[in-house]
């Protein structure tokens, strides 16, 4: 499905028809600083591919490690199911003394993304070649990192920190590849000017993690200041909480082989 997304004029703006995971936050209660291993992360992309049926877009940061590492990721993840994964430029994880991010060399970047592409053993496998170029070095760094990469044969090129129009105008007639963009300036969303641009998927941030977080924040602030449970209102319902649950599923199952109800809520 996310390749098909690549040759569709349409452009996802973060809608459910793929699933983005970026696990540093959700697993290791951290920002992302790379601390979580390549390990944590592809056993996370597993556990949500074994629930959901959504194709997963998985941020895989630069491949935890050198091209080898790269490689290696590729298959970690491909193997764990995903659909779609980015490796980036950026130096990570950051250097002892470093007074703000930086980028590896160019030709640092297209051995990267060259051993993606060899790690990959299914070629539906999307491999998206990212950089934060633009927010650091300016755009004709980030037109040579792009179209460095799309020689390499990434599948899409993801672009982190394009706030106007002129950056992207000027990237979008320089390469050919479909575009993915994260963390775009608010005079980018345009739905109709962004699919000119041949922009195929535009992030929206982590709202729903965000959300997520505040609503277990609240829920235990309020009950440990004392508001009884039944006054809780801003909790799934049950008819929610059996859907996301499969409930159903597992009630026709149990009946099927076991010859049994299913008890609970």
């Amino acid at each position: 499905m996310i390749r098909s997304q690549l040759a569709s004029p349409k452009i996802s703006v973060s809608k459910p028809e793929c699933s983005l995971v970026r696990s540093h936050r959700s697993r290791c209660s951290a920002p992302p600083t790379s601390s979580c291993s390549r390990c944590e992360f592809a056993q996370q992309a597993y556990r949500i591919n074994r629930a959901g049926k959504l194709p997963l877009l998985v941020d895989a940061d630069h491949g935890y490690g050198n091209a080898l590492n790269v490689k290696r990721t590729v298959e970690e993840l491909e193997t764990a199911g995903v659909a779609a994964l980015t490796i980036e430029d950026t130096t990570l994880p950051t250097s002892y003394g470093a007074t703000g991010p930086t980028l590896i060399p160019i030709a640092e970047g297209v051995g990267k993304m060259k051993a993606a592409l060899a790690g990959r053993q299914d070629q539906r496998l999307v491999i998206v070649g990212r950089t934060s170029a633009m927010a650091m070095t300016g755009v004709a760094d980030t037109i040579a990192r792009l179209k460095a990469y799309e020689e390499a044969g990434v599948d899409m090129l993801f672009m982190v920190g394009v706030k106007t129009r002129a950056q992207l105008d000027a990237v979008a007639a320089a390469v050919r590849l479909p575009l993915f963009l994260g963390g775009a300036g608010a005079e980018l969303y345009d739905l109709d000017y962004l699919s000119a641009r041949n922009v195929r998927v535009c992030l929206q941030g982590h709202l729903p993690f965000m959300a997520a977080v505040n609503a277990v924040h609240e829920t235990l602030k309020a009950l440990r200041g004392g508001t009884p449970p039944a006054d809780i209102k801003a909790v799934a319902s049950p008819d929610l909480m059996k859907q996301v649950t499969r409930q159903a599923d597992y009630a026709k199952w149990s009946k099927e082989f076991l010859n049994a109800g299913l008890s609970g809520g």
